[in-house]
């Protein structure tokens, strides 16, 4: 029998609801033209999904793709070194593309993905992260659409795993030490 570790819940699901609408609101405020959502595989899927659904309540229709890129692998730390497993299939030239991921911390895999995108002529290339931890940025890349800023602590759940687990969690929690 294995012990499930503890878990604190940092922010629970009707923070996450409202901060989703909220961001939501401040994408289609900005009037995206022609807008592409690149939701980047795997931690994204429960964020983008969700952020897809209150964005048609704002009356926005983009089309969404998928990236999968990775720099963790099996770890709790960035390798340093981006790997794209899974490419988007949309041209992009002349659009707007909003980036969607679970959280900003290096800045690596997003400034890779960001200068990708432009340089395959998006017209606009904006980022939007369910979780970023300021403190932890390797390369200079920010968020302009930012659900929560925390400290530097490991997540887990609403997409945010360890080593494939507690991906399944309807909130943003942290692992208790034993």
């Amino acid at each position: 029998m294995t012990h499930s570790p503890k878990i604190s819940v940092l922010f629970n699901e009707h923070q996450i609801a409202e901060r989703i609408d909220a961001l939501a609101h401040a994408i289609a405020a900005s009037q995206p033209k022609n807008l592409l959502v690149v939701a980047v595989l795997k931690g994204s899927f429960m964020f983008a999904a969700d952020l897809l659904r209150a964005m048609h309540k704002c009356a926005l229709e983009p089309q969404v793709e998928f990236v999968q890129l990775s720099s963790y692998r099996e770890g709790t730390r960035s390798t340093g070194h981006i790997s794209m497993l899974k490419d988007i299939e949309s041209d992009v030239t002349g659009r707007d593309v909003l980036l969607v991921d679970d959280i900003l911390e290096s800045g690596r895999t997003l400034a890779f993905a960001k200068d990708l995108l432009i340089a395959r002529g998006a017209h606009r290339v904006q980022i939007c992260v369910m979780v970023e931890k300021p403190n932890k940025r390797a390369v200079q890349v920010e968020g302009d659409y930012v659900g929560f800023s925390c400290p530097d602590v490991f997540l887990v759940g609403y997409g945010m795993d360890v080593g494939h687990a507690y991906r399944q969690l309807p909130y943003i929690g942290t692992i208790d030490s034993p």
